[in-house]
């Protein structure tokens, strides 16, 4: 399966969208790097699009959205009447496309492209306590939808509000309603493929982040989780890109950072609240990650 990743922040948004009916013999435009993904999801009968070298036959209850940067053409006409729903929108921030189940087999993710639209990630020390909290978006290319009807009634909604649209509240209202659209087009997609690896990895993290405050070995997680240490390790690296025990050095961080901010409690304090049992290995950890001390840290931003 082909999966789009997004980074957000920022978040992809909302073009413009409407409705199509085509009769038998009808086909699909063709168009060449248009420069907006197009989601189209057919609600009666069936569409014959080719991205490049992939083929798709996009019938009642399925969702396609074809790439920005490649060829789309008809490869046949329709066969009876064609109902469907498209949608234009931009990725707002970054992505790339590629395949899972080749991450799975190769240990990598064969990245076909890389699109930038101001969302990379900025440098930690340079954005500091205040950066951009950003996230991974995945969407399926091709899709059968587990609520159809809840895509349909999203996207008749988006077209009714297109007469108010010069609106800000209106323009609002239709970005939430492309969210709700994304989310909807997310859930198929987990819904259809079973990753035990990535649920393997979250629940390490959750467990991590929920008991920072404890001496946690790699042991512990392993006996809480039932599996063994080296294959969550492998599934955390695949996943966060760390083990499990720097995985839990970022959480005790991210806490640690808070009571910078939040409170007056002293550098000792802090590091025995969360999780460290030296100031020193603390503070050692803290400069590491952040290229400045507890102390630095505190006052760049408390300061005056």
């Amino acid at each position: 399966m082909s999966v789009l990743r997004f980074e957000a922040l920022p978040l992809p948004y909302f073009i413009n969208s409407g409705f199509s009916l085509a009769g038998p013999g009808r086909k699909h435009p063709e168009r060449w790097a248009v420069g907006e993904f197009d989601l189209i999801v057919v609600k009666q009968g069936c569409l014959y699009i080719g991205e490049e070298e992939r083929r798709y036959e996009v019938s009642e209850g399925h969702a396609l959205v074809l790439r920005p940067d490649l060829h789309h053409y008809p490869t046949e006409g329709c066969r009876e009447t064609t109902a469907s729903y498209w949608l234009h929108f931009q990725a707002g921030g970054a992505w790339r496309a590629g395949d899972p189940e080749e991450e799975e087999e190769n240990g990598t993710m064969e990245e076909e492209r890389l699109e930038s639209g101001g969302g990379e990630k900025e440098d930690e020390a340079a954005a500091g306590w205040f950066r951009k909290p950003t996230f991974g978006i995945e969407l399926p290319q091709f899709a059968r939808l587990l609520h159809p009807a809840k895509m349909y009634e999203a996207l008749q909604r988006l077209i009714d509000l297109d007469r108010n649209s010069h609106m800000d509240s209106v323009r609002w209202e239709q970005q939430a309603l492309f969210q709700q659209a994304l989310m909807l087009l997310a859930e198929s997609m987990r819904a259809e493929r079973s990753r035990p690896g990535e649920e393997i990895a979250d629940r390490a993290a959750s467990y991590l982040r929920s008991r920072y405050r404890e001496p946690i070995s790699s042991k512990d997680l392993a006996e809480a989780l039932n599996f063994h240490p080296v294959y969550i390790a492998r599934r955390m690296r695949k996943q966060f890109g760390c083990s499990p025990m720097e995985y839990l050095i970022r959480c005790r961080l991210e806490q640690a950072k808070r009571l910078l901010l939040q409170t007056d409690l002293s550098v000792a304090q802090i590091a025995l609240e969360t999780g460290f049992r030296q100031a020193a290995y603390f503070t050692a950890c803290f400069g590491k990650r952040e290229r400045m001390t507890p102390r630095e840290f505190r006052l760049r931003f408390l300061k005056g």
